[in-house]
């Protein structure tokens, strides 16, 4: 029989930030923080990542020099108890400095790529956690079957009295948005 790395043997109160920040860098890239319990994220799919990749670049040039777009970075949603997510792309404030860790009030959208094995997470969990973080802007991506026809953007707008994202358009296919910031998407090309 193994024994449980040393890292995954919880405290009782569940892991705190000191914990998270103790941990080795590529131990963190495949974990998330809920409530102090680890959760063990997969390998993302090679799709995935392209739709990742492709949209940061487009982001990142769409939203100015005021903004970075990055993905795989941690974005500590609260402190006690833990809860530190790793969304796949975040536009931030530019001005963080480097070192600094990424809070809620830095960024001015979150984006996830829903996979079959995000469904729960992606629709409801995270939206609810970025949204109760106040984080103005959410998206999701959804592509069904991996078909560049099929892919859908879900953008949210939060309500700052209800603390509670509303739909800001469901977008198929090439699509011109003002909101957050002026960008021209076509959503089969991220593919």
């Amino acid at each position: 029989m193994t024994a449980l790395p040393e890292w995954m043997v919880l405290p009782p109160d569940g892991l705190t930030a000191a914990d998270y920040e103790a941990l080795p860098e590529e131990v963190c890239r495949s974990l998330e923080i809920v409530d102090g319990a680890i959760v063990v994220n997969p390998a993302p799919r090679r799709v995935h990542q392209r739709i990742i990749r492709n949209l940061s670049y487009l982001l990142a040039e769409a939203s100015g020099p005021g903004y970075e777009a990055d993905f795989d970075v941690d974005l500590r949603l609260r402190d006690v108890p833990l809860l530190n997510r790793r969304p796949d792309l975040v536009v931030y404030d530019s001005s963080l400095d480097e070192d600094a860790v990424l809070r809620p009030e830095h960024c001015l959208l979150v984006v996830e790529v829903m996979s079959p094995g995000s469904m729960t997470a992606d629709r409801i969990d995270k939206p609810g956690e970025y949204a109760d973080a106040r984080i103005p802007h959410f998206w999701r991506v959804e592509n069904p079957n991996d078909d560049p026809r099929l892919i859908q953007l879900f953008r949210y707008r939060l309500d700052p009295t209800t603390r509670v994202y509303a739909s800001a358009g469901v977008d198929t296919g090439k699509v011109s948005l003002h909101d957050p910031f002026p960008v021209t998407l076509d959503l089969a090309a991220l593919l």
